[in-house]
């Protein structure tokens, strides 16, 4: 049967990736396929000079909207990242006829149900593996592998810098701005890294979660985000003292009053599996009504892990390049004319425990004060840590865990505990979940 002529729109770490990985399975990749895939043309306007032998045949241009034109390409494989220009190539590679595989959450994220209607409309497949956790097959999981399943919720590691910062600072008591700096050095966190630390990046990955695992359409604009940036060694040694470990998890949630949707620092137990995922792998729970909680394991960035998630694409669209639009997996899991109007809750609705930190003048009193407020707003103590007053300081640390309850209501409280005579500066608030 005749090849798959793929056009490849970026050579970078993961453009080169792909190349490598198809041509060096190729026989294995054309077994499961069917046929055979070939890159016929890329573009780029720079890349390792190293692939320069292996890309001998393929046509290379400098402007990609050649190779979404070409009409002999079957598939376009977009990996340029970012809004634009690959929005309009998308776009345009759909309108020609052609599928399209992506590794690009930003997209998928933002602009996603645009792109699949376009798709639907045109009866070509967007296949978007590799733009969630790189190399786990975490959307065939949830799509596929649990379509059986009503899924309660998802919980994920899913941004290698922040798990690998807030590793370092846990194992080594090193500081945020220092484990970031060797981040950037070792080519984990870009020389902005915002979109990491902040939890956009995460954020973008968890939209795309929760619309597959809810069926609910994509809503970026809607996820709580809240970075680790905040984070002190201090804060990694109490959680450890109080058996939980800090992790920056995107959590989507199905609750009676709608979909939970943050990305925020939590507290986790310490012995729960997810919670000893370290560096800068990643990891994600699903916790599903008929096969309870499964994990999904793996390295969430790199040139061959993405690879994988990417050529994996390239053979579902091959399998299924003639059959009818109709009997094809969904986009997002679910029927497009079965989408669900379920709400997006906002934060202050989210009931979640908490960690609270506070520094008090060292005096009498000053404890019935806090935990009066909290028990006027129902919310009750789990543990209290109140240690020794640094030497020479006025001020001693108090650190409580909390129950369960709503953010608005803990919102009002620590506005309450802040104005206190007593209460020196900022409360820390930090989130709990067991996940159990």
């Amino acid at each position: 049967m005749k090849p798959v002529n793929v056009g490849l729109l970026g050579l970078g770490t993961v453009g080169g990736g792909t190349f490598n990985v198809l041509a060096r399975n190729a026989e294995e990749i054309a077994r499961r396929a069917g046929r055979g895939i070939r890159v016929t043309h890329a573009a780029a306007r720079e890349y390792d000079p190293s692939l320069l032998a292996s890309l001998e045949g393929v046509r290379i241009t400098d402007d990609a909207f050649q190779v979404v034109d070409d009409p002999e390409v079957d598939i376009v494989v977009e990996l340029i990242g970012g809004y634009s220009p690959a929005r309009e190539l998308v776009l345009k590679a759909i309108e020609n006829g052609k599928h399209v595989v992506t590794a690009n959450k930003a997209l998928i994220a933002l602009h996603g149900n645009e792109i699949f209607a376009a798709a639907q409309e045109k009866g070509v497949m967007v296949a978007f593996e590799a733009a969630v956790a790189g190399g786990i097959p975490i959307i065939k999981a949830i799509r596929e592998g649990l379509a059986a399943n009503r899924i309660q919720w998802v919980a994920g590691i899913i941004n290698g810098t922040g798990n690998f910062i807030l590793t370092e600072m846990r194992d080594k008591g090193r500081d945020f701005a220092d484990v970031l700096a060797e981040a950037q050095a070792l080519g984990y966190a870009e020389a902005d890294p915002t979109f990491d630390v902040e939890g956009i990046d995460a954020a973008h990955k968890l939209t795309i979660l929760a619309s597959i695992a809810f069926g609910i359409p994509l809503q970026f604009d809607r996820v709580f985000t809240e970075g680790i940036s905040a984070i002190t060694p201090e804060d990694v040694a109490y959680a450890e003292e109080l058996g939980y470990r800090i992790k920056h998890l995107g959590i989507t949630r199905r609750t009676d009053g709608g979909i939970e949707l943050r990305v925020h620092p939590t507290l986790i137990p310490a012995r729960r599996l997810i919670a000893n995922v370290d560096g800068v792998m990643n990891a994600v729970l699903v916790m599903a009504d008929a096969v309870g909680p499964t994990l999904y394991y793996g390295a969430g960035a790199g040139s061959e892990p993405t690879a994988s998630a990417v050529v994996a694409d390239l053979v579902d669209v091959t399998r299924v390049l003639t059959a009818d639009p109709e009997n094809r997996v969904p986009h997002l899991a679910f029927q497009p004319d079965a989408m669900s109007d379920l709400p997006v809750l906002e934060m202050a609705r989210v009931e979640t425990a908490y960690y609270l930190r506070m520094s008090a003048l060292d005096r009498p009193g000053v404890m019935a004060e806090v935990t009066g407020i909290l028990g006027e707003l129902g919310i009750s103590i789990e543990a209290i840590l109140q240690k020794e007053p640094p030497e020479g300081q006025p001020t001693v640390p108090i650190i409580m865990l909390t129950h369960r309850v709503r953010e608005g209501s803990m919102d009002e409280a620590i506005r309450r505990i802040e104005v206190l005579e007593s209460i020196q500066g900022k409360v820390t608030r930090l989130r709990v979940e067991h996940l159990s």
